[in-house]
């Protein structure tokens, strides 16, 4: 059918697709514990998510916010700088989206695009670079004495898979909108990237704010890893909730809804759907849909 999307082929998968999602259920409902710990304990996680393109830096992070409430988990995504920002301190931009207490923030890419793609493109001089090698240290040992629990994950996967990922996101249209020309760059450039982590490697990881390697051939291994290990490195404990029971429905005092005639319903394509292919009316038994 025209549109439909290839079949998954993304990299060796040496999970089974029903142990991957108890498991990663598991997770989750620690993730919530977490989360709640942050809330309760006001206190202020932030963690990093940088690699390969198609690494599954955003799976993974769709798989950790998936049940955790917005309000106290947030994805930080910047674009291009403008103009302005192009003129602050490099880090300005990133110190206005660091947590306030009790939130948590995901930085989808960060500070670190100055020694990635910034280096490899060419969009940074050689001045401002090195300023940043020599700064992001004490920029992270600040924050983490200010009482900010920093993670950072590198998310690395074999020119093999990355290629298996960029093909499949040209060809699948709920994909396309992932890959961009600096991705297909990134691959005439692949050695120049590997010299510009290590670099980078060589002047971050330090002792008290380490580089954590995910391998992400395996997407649902690395999904499961990483956030398995997020959790043991914070010192978290299950927060008693309060029991809550749901009140009785008051008794019915008259009130009338308005017909149903006087509001505008979506149409149901649901049943046109269903009338063309009755196989697909049959009632489904598997409960809450918990695909991740």
């Amino acid at each position: 059918m025209q549109g439909s999307a290839p079949p998954e082929d993304d990299g060796p998968e040496r999970v089974p697709r029903a142990r991957y999602e108890r498991e990663l259920r598991r997770l989750q409902v620690e993730l919530v514990k977490l989360q709640e710990w942050v809330r309760v304990e006001r206190r202020r996680l932030v963690v990093v998510f940088e690699g390969r393109d198609a690494a599954g830096k955003g799976g993974a992070i769709k798989r950790v916010t998936a049940r955790l409430n917005p309000r106290v988990v947030r994805t930080v995504a910047l674009p291009v700088p403008t103009d302005r920002e192009r003129t602050q301190w490099y880090f300005q931009r990133y110190v206005g989206q660091l947590p306030a207490a009790g939130e948590i923030v995901l930085f989808d890419r960060s500070w670190y695009n100055r020694a990635g793609v910034e280096r490899v493109m060419g969009f940074c001089t050689d001045e401002e670079y090195q300023r940043f090698l020599r700064q992001c240290p004490v920029f992270e040992r600040m924050l983490i004495e200010d009482g900010i629990l920093l993670r950072k994950y590198w998310f690395s996967v074999s020119d093999a898979v990355q290629d298996q990922r960029f093909r499949r996101r040209i060809s699948d249209p709920t994909r396309r909108w992932k890959i961009s020309g600096m991705d297909l760059e990134s691959i005439t450039r692949w050695e120049a990237y590997s010299q510009a982590k290590d670099e980078m490697f060589a002047h971050t990881d330090t002792p008290g704010s380490p580089w954590y390697v995910v391998d992400a051939d395996d997407k649902r291994a690395a999904r499961m890893n990483m956030i398995a290990h997020l959790l043991s490195t914070v010192p978290y404990r299950e927060v008693r909730l309060p029991d809550l029971t749901l009140p009785p429905r008051p008794a019915h005092t008259g009130y009338q809804r308005p017909p149903r005639h006087l509001q505008t319903y979506v149409p149901d394509h649901t049943a046109s759907l269903l009338s063309a292919d009755p196989a697909a009316s049959a009632p489904d038994t598997g409960g809450e849909d918990r695909r991740p």
